[in-house]
This record gives structure tokens, C-alpha cells and sequence, in this order.
């Protein structure tokens, strides 16, 4: 029987375009993941790491015009849209080059011999190590962000961890296209190719996350498919770390006098927000807590002029397509459900944005009305309109995790409500913003893409320098002869690494 073929469609038609590549079977998965085994050790030199980094990044750049033809054909993402990710992507891995000649991410401790403690010291000598090959499974919405050459692959790479990236379905074109100029880029560096590898296929994806040399896992994209992923992570012999982000309503909470202070501008802000990108960012705000009265009122008058005159956008797939549109019409069918401007279909590929409402009250308790607390991919957003602080802290209550929350609050006076309500919005995301919107997340080194399940199903950040964390262990060495030890640990410190040697900063 032969291999199932891959496809690279038009989402614009439903057409496909062109086949890519044919879906891997067990014993492709098994050669790949035992090549990526076999290149560990040239990984384990920092300054060849760093240097693949930033050739993957300057190759990248020059391809770039080929890429973001191939993801656009195939995500209907836009130039524009794809050009600023490509601009990220390049310097997400520049970011990691430099992290790992600083070294600091190695977490260097020594403890000296000291018997005067009680009980006494060894001699103790801590640092981290990579896990191994990492499986990356690609997300639908950033085809290079978060795909081949994105941030799990980068600070994995970083760590010292071989990769092999399962595509995603709906860019198998663009992840080709990727994963040759990363393959490149090692060999212009000295490191086999096989760092870097690619497979095609829901199998093939299965067969990775058993793979008994796969250390760990990151995924990007829906609950269902991340939770499977991850309880087959957690059902191994040995069960390996999954760090997966799932799904996230990103909730924002609007007090009475911020509404009433800057109504037009927060109603703007929203709708630019909630339709970025046809509403395909994972931290698209999609619930909104709104007051009842004028001021709420003329926020949503703003928010109905912003969305309304936003046209018709294509989805990354018609899979995605229908479930909006049926997610949509769900809720909408709700009690006491709104719908100002109806999201739906825009079109035979098309679809249109569109917000519900719904009074807060009716989210207080379990019923019907959780669908509004669940994500629905594309542009829309629920606005629940509350009567008191109170009502605010009961829904909220009752929100999953997320991957960030906002406060919108009085500027020009002060705001009774908002030190009462930023502790309530803490423990529902890795990411707080106050008079901001969540889409659009900087590649920064305090940065925090993460949250509480099932926002992501570990407590670390894929974005940011911290995300190398994930993809290393701690060892200790103790009382071990100098000659024996890693380079990272010796006395004389012969790579100058940033490190703290009897609980002081050296």
C-alpha cells in the first residue's frame, strides 16, 4: 500500500494546488528520529549552535520572498500579515544565538566542600543539560512563527536538542520550503542536516509522540488534538514532558469608568483586536465583560461600527470555516443570546465577523451558556454585560486557564474597581495587560506565552528566552575530580559562563 499523499491547498478556493510530499510511515518516523539521536553530539557545541542560529536567520531572510509566496498561497494570510511574521521569526532565532552565548540558561551553581554546615557540604556542581530530540508539532495560524523554523523549534534547537517537526496539514508546502533553508543553514555551519527534520501525516505525528528516543514535546493548537498528544506523552513507559498550548478565550474586563471615560476608544481598540487576522490569533480577545447602561451602550455602538466595517476574510482551512460557522449560529441560538453584527458565513469560502452579547448573569452558573466561556476560532467575540463588581467576580470565577487576561481602567481619574479586580484577573493567565490589547505578543526576554490549563498544559512561556528552559534538565555532579568534569563546571571557568559559586553572583 503507498503512502497518502500531502497536498498543499488554496484556502481561498478549496482547490489543492500542488502535492508536497507523501505522509511517513512508522519506519520513516523511527529513521528520523534515530538520525536526529545520532546529531546530538554536534549540537553540544555552543558557539556552532549559535552560529546555525543567526545562518538560519540571514537564509531565511533571503528566501523570504519564495516563503511568504508559498504561505501565502496556502494560508490566504496575506503579504503584509506574513512579512512582519517572517521579520519575527529571523529575530526570534537571532534572540536564541544570543542566549546561548551568554550561557546564562545553563544555570551554573557551585557549592564548595564545607564542613562546618550541618550536616556538612560536598562539594556540589549543578548545571543543565539537553533532553534530546524534541518533537514540534507546527500550528496552523503562524505557518513560520510557530511552525518549522518558530519558537519551539528555535529554543530547542538552542538547548542543544535535535528536531523533528510534524507540518501541519494546512502549510506542507511552506514547511518544506522552511525546513530545506534550516537544513541548509547546518550544513553551512559544519552540523548534519538531520538536526532538522520534517514529517508529513496524523500518524506519523502519533507514531513521534511514542517514539522511545523523543525527550519531549511542543505543540501549538487545538484542545482536543493537544490533549490526546498529551496523554500520550504521559501514557509512555517513560513518559516525556509535553508543552503544549491549547486554547484560550482571553478574557478582558472593562470597569463602569473606563467605559464611561473612553467608550469610542476602547470599542475601537476591540474590534481592530478581536479581527486581526480574521480572528485567528490565539490571543484574539473573544470575552468581553461590558457594564449595562450609556456607557456600556456607546461602547458597543463604536464596537458595532468597527466590526461592521470590517469585510469578509478567509480562514486557514474550510474545516475551520464550518466550525465557526456553526459554532457561531450555536450560541447565537442561545437565550437571551444577541447578535448586533451576525458573524457567519461571508461567502462560499468566506466569513464574516460579527460579536454576541449576553447578560453576565446568565454565566454565573453552569448551563447552556458555557459555550460562550469556550473558545470559537475566528472573528468573533462574546461581550457579556454586568451589573456590579460582584457579577464580574462570579463569571470570572468560572473561566478556564488562559494565555492572558486585560484590565481596561479609568486614565484620568481614579478607578474604584481596578485594585479589586486586577487580583481577580491574576490567576487566569501567564500574561495581565491593564489599557492594552492581547494580540501581538513581543519576543522579549520578560515575555510569557503561557497559562493555566487549558491555555497551555505546563507552567513555562513559548516565547521569550526563558522558553530554552523547557527543552533541559538539571544534573549534579558531586565531589567530582576536576578532570572529570564538564568544561560548564571546571574551577577556572575556561568558558566564562555566568554562574553562582557559594550562593554568590561570580
Amino acid at each position: 500500500m503507498s503512502a497518502a499523499p500531502v497536498w498543499s491547498v488554496d484556502p481561498r478556493t478549496g482547490n489543492p494546488r500542488e502535492q508536497v510530499a507523501v505522509e511517513a510511515t512508522a519506519e520513516e518516523v523511527d529513521r528520523v528520529v534515530r538520525a536526529g539521536h545520532a546529531a546530538r553530539d554536534a549540537l553540544a557545541d555552543r558557539a556552532a549552535r549559535a552560529a546555525f542560529l543567526r545562518t538560519a536567520a540571514e537564509l531565511l531572510e533571503e528566501s523570504g520572498e519564495h516563503i511568504i509566496e508559498a504561505a501565502d498561497a496556502e494560508t490566504a494570510l496575506g503579504p503584509a500579515r506574513l512579512t512582519g511574521e517572517l521579520a519575527r521569526t529571523a529575530a526570534q532565532l537571532r534572540a536564541f544565538a544570543e542566549v546561548v552565548d551568554e550561557g546564562a540558561y545553563l544555570d551554573v551553581h557551585i557549592d564548595h566542600e564545607d564542613g562546618s554546615r550541618t550536616p556538612p557540604w560536598p562539594d556540589l556542581r549543578r548545571y543543565k543539560i539537553p533532553l534530546g530530540v524534541v518533537a514540534v508539532y507546527a500550528a496552523s495560524n503562524f505557518p513560520l512563527a510557530f511552525s518549522v523554523p518558530g519558537g519551539d523549534t528555535a529554543s530547542a534547537l538552542a538547548a542543544g536538542c535535535p528536531v523533528v517537526v510534524k507540518a501541519h496539514p494546512d502549510h506542507p508546502a511552506t514547511s518544506e520550503l522552511c525546513a530545506s533553508v534550516l537544513r541548509r543553514a547546518a550544513a553551512r555551519t559544519g552540523l548534519p542536516e538531520d538536526v532538522l527534520t520534517l514529517v508529513h501525516g496524523f500518524d506519523a505525528g502519533v507514531e513521534l509522540i511514542r517514539h522511545p528516543l523523543v525527550g519531549a514535546a511542543g505543540f501549538t493548537g487545538s484542545v482536543r488534538g493537544g490533549r490526546a498528544l498529551f496523554d500520550a506523552a504521559a501514557a509512555r513507559p517513560a513518559p516525556i514532558p509535553f508543552h503544549g498550548e491549547l486554547g484560550s478565550l482571553n478574557p478582558v474586563v472593562v470597569t463602569g469608568t473606563a467605559a464611561a471615560e473612553r467608550a469610542g476608544e476602547i470599542g475601537t481598540g476591540l474590534g481592530g483586536s478581536m479581527t486581526l487576522g480574521v480572528g485567528q490569533f490565539c490571543t484574539k480577545p473573544g470575552f468581553v465583560l461590558v457594564p449595562e447602561g450609556a456607557a456600556g451602550d456607546q461602547l458597543l455602538k463604536t464596537l458595532t461600527e468597527a466590526v461592521s466595517s470590517t469585510g469578509s476574510g478567509v480562514l486557514l482551512d474550510h474545516r475551520m470555516r464550518d466550525a465557526f460557522v456553526t459554532g457561531v449560529q450555536e450560541r447565537a441560538a442561545l437565550p437571551d443570546v444577541g447578535a448586533p453584527v451576525t458573524p457567519g458565513a461571508g461567502g462560499e469560502h468566506t466569513v464574516s465577523a460579527g460579536f454576541l452579547t449576553v447578560p453576565a448573569a446568565r454565566l454565573t452558573a453552569e448551563g447552556p451558556h458555557d459555550a460562550l466561556l469556550e473558545e470559537c476560532f475566528g472573528p468573533v467575540t462574546v461581550i457579556a454585560r454586568y451589573t456590579s463588581v460582584d457579577e464580574i467576580a462570579a463569571v470570572l470565577a468560572r473561566l478556564p486557564g488562559n494565555l492572558t487576561a486585560t484590565l481596561h481602567t479609568a486614565t484620568e481619574s481614579p478607578d474604584p474597581d481596578a485594585a479589586r479586580l486586577l487580583p481577580a484577573l491574576t490567576p487566569l493567565a501567564g500574561r495581565i495587560l491593564v489599557n492594552a490589547w492581547p494580540t501581538g505578543v513581543a519576543v522579549a526576554p520578560a515575555q510569557h506565552h503561557g497559562g493555566p490549563y487549558p491555555a497551555t498544559t505546563s507552567t513555562s512561556t513559548s516565547v521569550g528566552a526563558t522558553a530554552i528552559e523547557r527543552w533541559l534538565r538539571p544534573v549534579t555532579y558531586q565531589s567530582t575530580p576536576e578532570t572529570l568534569l564538564p568544561p560548564e563546571l571546571r574551577e577556572d571557568n575556561p568558558l566564562n559562563l555566568p554562574r553562582r559559586v557559594d550562593g554568590r553572583r561570580a
